[in-house]
């Protein structure tokens, strides 16, 4: 499993970095769970970080706007992501979901053929009024995109397993990996989420809340003890 970690900047793409994260995540949480963040910084982000270390964007929390979405990932990619996050915030239907993310998915790969695609959803979907999560294998494979991720967009102490139990993620990453996706959860995980996503086998580990040091920027040391919590 790898461990990705979600930077606002890169003073903290640094601290990423050095603590052994394996993708540096440019993101911008005053715009919700999934906001987008400046082209410059992720273009500042990649052009600081080494080669070894991937980094991805988020593209925001998405209306159904196929338009507005492909653009957005025309400008991360342009940017220098290696991958996009698209959250489907306002998609209701897999129909609607597979036509927003083929749309991104082209977008990005005019500018960078072998970028990824990630097509992500909420587990507090009901109270959201979005698509259910566990739809979202259907989704990606009809879209031909590279994988999916599962996160919270309601930052109130309630993490990825309130809403979600084991069966339901076990059954997601199984269909998920049989379509050949990657997998990534998220949602205020920490070192025992870590160890909970490794058990449904998961690819990736997404990491913001626990990376920080007293809700301020990200810290090495932090990092370094949720990297080891992935690989041990």
């Amino acid at each position: 499993m790898r461990l990705l970690i979600s930077v606002l900047d890169c003073e903290e793409a640094v601290e990423a970095v050095e603590g052994g994260a394996d993708i540096v995540d440019v993101k911008n949480p005053k715009e919700g769970c999934l906001g987008a963040n400046f082209p410059w910084i992720i273009k500042e982000v990649r052009r600081i970080t080494p080669t070894k270390v991937e980094v991805s964007a988020t593209l925001g929390d998405l209306p159904y706007l196929p338009g507005t979405a492909s653009l957005a990932s025309s400008g991360a990619a342009a940017s220098g992501a290696q991958y996009v996050k698209a959250g489907l915030y306002g998609v209701r239907s897999v129909t609607e979901g597979v036509t927003l993310m083929r749309n991104v998915g082209r977008a990005l790969r005019e500018y960078a053929p072998k970028g990824k695609v990630i097509a992500a959803g909420y587990a507090d979907y009901r109270v959201l009024g979005c698509l259910n999560p566990m739809k979202l294998p259907s989704v990606a494979h009809k879209a031909e995109a590279d994988g999916v991720m599962v996160d919270v967009r309601r930052k109130d102490g309630r993490k990825l397993f309130h809403y979600l139990q084991p069966r339901q993620l076990r059954k997601f990453v199984k269909e998920a990996h049989e379509l050949g996706l990657t997998v990534a959860l998220a949602g205020s995980l920490g070192a025992e989420g870590a160890a909970r996503a490794k058990e449904l086998e998961a690819d990736i580990l997404g990491v913001r809340r626990a990376a920080c040091i007293n809700n301020g920027g990200v810290s090495r040391f932090l990092v370094r003890r949720l990297a080891c919590a992935v690989r041990d």
